[in-house]
């Protein structure tokens, strides 16, 4: 009887939706992406192949599902059938923005949980885990079976607000009222600060749209720090800054980890009354949006240090204070 103890082997794939954020991934993991051919046919059909065996290996694959959604949410699943095919020995998907997951329940009857629906099509597909950034919801964790890594930008975005702002008084201000857990986490990692929270109704047949803002808390004089998971049309977060500068504030930072900017956003928060929007790069914000109130924080750290403990067999709850 021969036995081989094989060695562990990381392996890094990404697709084409945001190449620079996985180069970045694997220099910090002090390796290299694995040579992967990737085309459409002329009918637009998705094409993969690996240049290099993946037998045996850990492999996680890294997709952000930004915009054409469809296009890249079906090659991220084609890459992981790849790897299984291939006999990769444990498949992580690694989707910094998990799409989909504001389909995450039903307000009304005949509507899809879409959300619930990727996870389903990623575990068909061959991923036997997964590592996302700031769910949209943190039961999105139980809707895939298998474990799900939640990281979350909170550290890295309250670590740049303080070095910048920390001198002043500030403010933490929830767009709505069901963020208000993470507002708390927020105002703890900020001393202290105050929370307060927008009372907004939104007309569940008009997507996209919120109307009647209203502050509730104090937010006089102060530096309100405005934060939410995304930004999409930007249409919510400015008329919450507008409400927010209307009571008396200082000045508003609005902080949000998932920059969609879909139309008009980059025009309304370019116009808008904050002085600041601080974003991380869990989605690719191209050139012709970017603008100067803009600031970027990598998020290519906590993923290559998530991606480590997984591999090494270590704790990704800890780099976390035990939060999940």
């Amino acid at each position: 009887m021969t036995k081989r103890t094989t060695e562990k082997q990381l392996m890094l794939f990404s697709g084409r939706a945001h190449p620079v954020l996985a180069e970045e991934v694997a220099d910090l993991l002090g390796t290299k992406l694995t040579p992967t051919s990737a085309y459409d046919f002329a009918n637009s059909e998705i094409y993969v192949r690996y240049e290099e065996s993946v037998r045996g290996s850990d492999a996680f694959v890294i997709q952000s599902h930004t915009a054409p959604i469809n296009q890249w949410l079906m090659e991220h699943l084609i890459m992981v059938d790849a790897l299984k095919r291939a006999s990769a020995k444990r498949i992580t998907v690694v989707m910094p923005f998990w799409g989909y997951s504001r389909q995450d329940k039903k307000h009304r009857g005949r509507e899809p949980i879409s959300a619930r629906l990727v996870a389903d099509m990623f575990k068909t597909a061959g991923a036997d885990r997964i590592i996302s950034v700031d769910l949209h919801a943190d039961q999105l964790q139980g809707y895939f079976d298998g474990p799900v890594d939640h990281l979350m930008a909170l550290p890295l975005l309250t670590d740049y607000i303080k070095d910048k702002y920390g001198s002043q008084p500030l403010a933490v201000v929830s767009p709505d009222a069901g963020r208000i857990k993470v507002a708390e986490r927020w105002a703890a990692r900020l001393g202290g600060a105050p929370l307060a929270f927008i009372h907004k109704t939104r007309d569940i047949n008009r997507p996209n749209e919120t109307v009647a803002n209203r502050v509730v808390g104090d937010v006089k004089g102060r530096i309100c720090i405005l934060t939410d998971d995304m930004i999409d049309t930007g249409g919510t977060i400015v008329k919450a800054a507008d409400a927010i500068m209307a009571e008396g504030a200082a000045g508003v930072i609005i902080c949000a980890t998932h920059a969609i900017l879909s139309d008009p956003a980059v025009d309304r928060l370019k116009n808008s009354t904050a002085t600041e929007v601080v974003i991380t790069n869990t989605l690719p914000v191209p050139e012709e949006k970017q603008f100067d109130k803009l600031t970027t924080l990598s998020i290519a750290p906590m993923l290559a240090r998530a991606i480590r403990e997984v591999f090494e067999d270590g704790s990704v709850t800890s780099m976390f204070d035990g939060h999940a």
